[in-house]
């Protein structure tokens, strides 16, 4: 079928029901975070997230006193009034005496009855319990003067229950009438709080949207988390394609989350819930949720969270046997797993954190096969294979959603193309290896165990990066960071998420495998951005490094085209909703006199005004309007500033019709290949280890499209989100540079909303067997890796 390209704006993780005994997390951003793009579970310490301010106050003992005094947060620190270094949110108290920081030290009392009043550190940066079994509870704060312990101050913090993680599903698909059962989890076990549910046509109102909502229900006890569930309807017509949302509140708390819900005229559905449920019907479709059998973290003799990825796709070496490719974080758990530990489908994330041979809910499907290491300098790629179990997985490769669009609108399974006889402009291909690009632009798919199947694009190629990992669940423990070169790099709302590592990405146009989906975060606008290792690396160094010379191919079919859920791209958009500082405004003013002498038609260049870069969101640019007859030479910068570059006619010029952005273009803009391509690439070649070596709030540098001069190659920077350094330079080596101000990429791709809410596990502490109970031993003798 053809393409259907659906949406064009602003993401999921699912719930696990608890278990009695239990308490879960499935999270993200720091200081919480999990194993790669390998979605963890974590147990009872939600992760500071959020911002607020706090309120100030005087102790009772005339000079000496604590701030903030009485205030309010949730177990999210949703209201919290600080962050630490890493811009997690925190509560952060002071102590004085006399005006002057006091030597303190601090202490809790009160709180909840089980999970007690929460933590607070000797520089009185305060956490508070991970769940609630009371609506609110009252922390009281104590500082005791060091060189007086005679002397105290106290402060009253009421803390609130928060969102344990995003709703459920955190992205859906629907046509019209289409309907869908949407969940929020809050961290409270007893108590009375409800979810409240509201349409909107933004990520963080309560009015507009589109469609109907049911009357919320909720389940509630002392060993579950209270959950409640609403039934989202769309419209009965749907004429355009475009988002609407579904808003969750709780209680008195600030913080929000939300469903985005596609509505698309292809009248597609897709929920991403299919990805993440036990196969009962064997064989399994791959882009399901799946792991290593061994992945969690233990304290004393408890499970305590877990991780889980994505079983991405089916290879097959040249004697034919099969095996499941994924992440060495999802299925060699970063280096720290043994040949012939078992893969589950679906991961332990999405059974309670219950391994397989402890319980049901999971099942056998493969035993692991060989990895590439990390911390080898020989390798560049995030992979490793599972042999599969005789009839557990679909012998011809099919992925969950990659095939044609069903009579019911749910998307069939298909195996990914391997003909190479549907060609994709800027692109090679070889038969079952997959496509090597030679462009950017290029529209991409992804069926993943978190997003579903997503469509985006190909930003940036040629990209080096740094990507850290750990060797626990709860990423306590540092292993390595590894710095990887010649990335793809793939931006789009919602394309991915925590969970969705080891997903494969293929071309919209023919379902040709293009890359091996390992990492992922939010840049500050909230769009996702992706990174994927190439194909060909992935074959080509599982056949050299672990393969002992023996060829891999993807099983896979003819080419066919991928029904494209697209959610769009809102980085442009974000950089010109901006709000520029009057000394950003003054500058560009400044410029705009030197920008008006360079009109003159004969050269193409109509004219000249005020606007806003899209390359870097908050910075100034000179709108230069050019002859969009013309090949017209533009100079990157006048003046200092940027310059925007929007092609027009002089007609439209002097009735002052212009677009103030290339966002009010219609037209399209063609990718970038061939010279200007590979001239920037060699740059970027000769700059980019330079360049994070001299700044480490660098972590990545590629080849893009500029988005201020569509028609030029830019230096794509990626840069840390809460180290950004004062100037950032519009030009390097003559060509424009366009900042992606994110979090730092990781495995575990981190959210950053409003809250910054991570996904909690629901898993409450259980008793684990030893690892030699876990596994088949008599698989281990013997085992043949080819």
């Amino acid at each position: 079928m053809n393409n259907v390209l659906i949406g064009n704006k602003p993401r999921k993780v699912r719930e696990i029901l608890p278990r009695p005994a239990q308490t879960m997390k499935n999270g993200w951003n720091a200081p919480l975070t999990m194993r790669g793009l390998a979605l963890a579970v974590l147990p009872a310490m939600i992760a500071l997230a959020g911002c607020g301010g706090g309120a100030a106050a005087s102790s009772g003992n005339g000079s000496f006193s604590i701030t903030p005094g009485t205030s309010t947060i949730d177990t999210n620190c949703t209201g919290c009034n600080a962050k630490n270094s890493s811009g997690t949110s925190i509560e952060l108290f002071s102590a004085t005496l006399s005006g002057s920081a006091a030597s303190v030290t601090w202490t809790l009392s009160g709180g909840d009855v089980n999970s007690g009043a929460g933590t607070i550190s000797s520089s009185g940066q305060y956490t508070p319990p991970s769940y609630l079994t009371a609506n609110s509870v009252q922390v009281t704060v104590t500082a005791t003067l060091s060189s007086n312990t005679s002397v105290k101050a106290s402060s009253v913090l009421t803390v609130t229950p928060g969102f344990l993680q995003p709703l459920t599903p955190e992205n859906v698909s629907v046509g019209a009438a289409g309907t869908v059962t949407i969940t929020g989890y809050i961290a409270e076990a007893g108590g009375s709080n409800s979810v409240s549910y509201a349409l909107s046509n933004t990520a963080s109102g309560s009015s507009g949207g589109l469609g109907t909502l049911g009357t919320a229900t909720c389940t509630r006890g002392t060993q579950i988390f209270t959950h409640c569930a609403v039934t989202y309807t769309a419209p009965a017509t749907v004429t355009t394609t475009g988002e609407t949302y579904v808003v969750a509140t709780v209680g008195t708390s600030t913080s929000t989350e939300a469903t985005v819900v596609l509505l698309n005229t292809a009248a597609v559905s897709s929920n991403p819930a299919t990805h993440q449920t036990l196969q009962t019907t064997a064989p399994i479709a791959l882009g399901t949720s799946g792991g290593n059998n061994n992945d969690y973290d233990t304290s004393g003799n408890q499970i305590k969270d877990c991780c889980s990825g994505t079983l991405g796709s089916l290879i097959q070496s040249s004697n034919g046997t099969q095996y499941l490719l994924s992440n060495n974080h999802v299925l060699a758990r970063s280096d720290q797993a043994k040949v012939g530990d078992i893969i589950v489908q679906p991961g332990l994330i999405d059974n309670n954190c219950v391994p397989f041979g402890l319980g049901s809910g999971t099942a056998e499907v493969g035993f692991l096969t060989n990895w590439l290491p990390l911390k080898s300098v020989s390798t560049n790629a995030d992979a490793a294979i599972a042999q599969v179990n005789a009839g557990a997985v679909n012998a011809s490769g099919a992925i969950l959603e990659l095939g044609a669009r069903q009579t019911d609108g749910t998307l069939a399974a298909a195996p990914p193309g391997t003909s190479c006889t549907v060609a994709s402009a800027g692109t090679q291909c070889t038969a079952g290896k997959g496509e090597a690009l030679t462009t950017t632009g290029l529209t991409v798919a992804k069926s993943g165990r978190t997003t579903g199947l997503t469509c985006a694009s190909v930003s940036t190629v040629s990209l080096n990066v740094q990507v850290s990992y750990y060797t626990d669940c709860a990423e306590t423990t540092p292993y390595y960071t590894k710095t990887y070169t010649n990335q793809l790099g793939i931006t789009g709302n919602q394309f991915s998420d925590a969970g969705d590592s080891g997903s494969l990405v293929v071309d919209t146009a023919n379902a040709e495998p293009v890359g091996l989906f390992f990492a992922g975060g939010l840049t500050t606008s909230g769009t996702s951005e992706g990174v994927a290792n190439p194909v060909g690396d992935v074959l080509s160094e599982l056949s050299t490094q672990v393969g002992g010379g023996a060829s891999f191919t993807f099983v896979g079919t003819a080419d066919h085209a991928v029904s494209c859920l697209n959610y769009g791209n809102a980085t442009a958009k974000a950089a010109q909703g901006f709000t520029l500082s009057s000394a950003e405004n003054a500058r560009v003013d400044e410029a705009l006199t030197q920008a008006r002498s360079l009109v003159n038609p004969s050269t193409g260049i109509l004219g000249a005004a005020p606007g806003k870069s899209s390359d870097h969101a908050g910075e100034g640019a000179v709108i230069v309007y050019v002859d969009q007859n013309m090949n017209v030479s533009v100079p990157v910068t006048v003046g200092g500033v940027r310059t925007a570059v929007i092609p027009t006619t002089a007609q439209a010029v002097a009735y002052g019709s212009t677009p103030r952005s290339l966002l009010e273009m219609k037209s399209s803009f063609s990718p970038l290949q061939g010279t200007a391509l590979s001239h920037a690439i060699a740059t970027k070649q000769a700059v980019a280890q330079n360049l994070m070596k001299q700044n480490p709030a660098f972590f990545g540098v590629g080849v893009g499209q500029s988005l201020d001069n569509p028609s030029e190659a830019a230096l794509v920077v990626y840069v840390d989100r809460d180290h950004v350094p004062a100037q950032l330079f519009p030009i390097i080596e003559g060509l424009r540079v366009r900042y992606v101000i994110m979090e730092r990429f990781h495995v575990t791709r981190s959210y950053s909303t409003g809250t910054g809410l991570r996904a909690q596990s629901h898993c409450m502490p259980q008793a684990v067997k030893t690892n030699s109970d876990l596994l088949d031993w008599k698989r281990l003798s013997g085992v043949g890796i080819w």
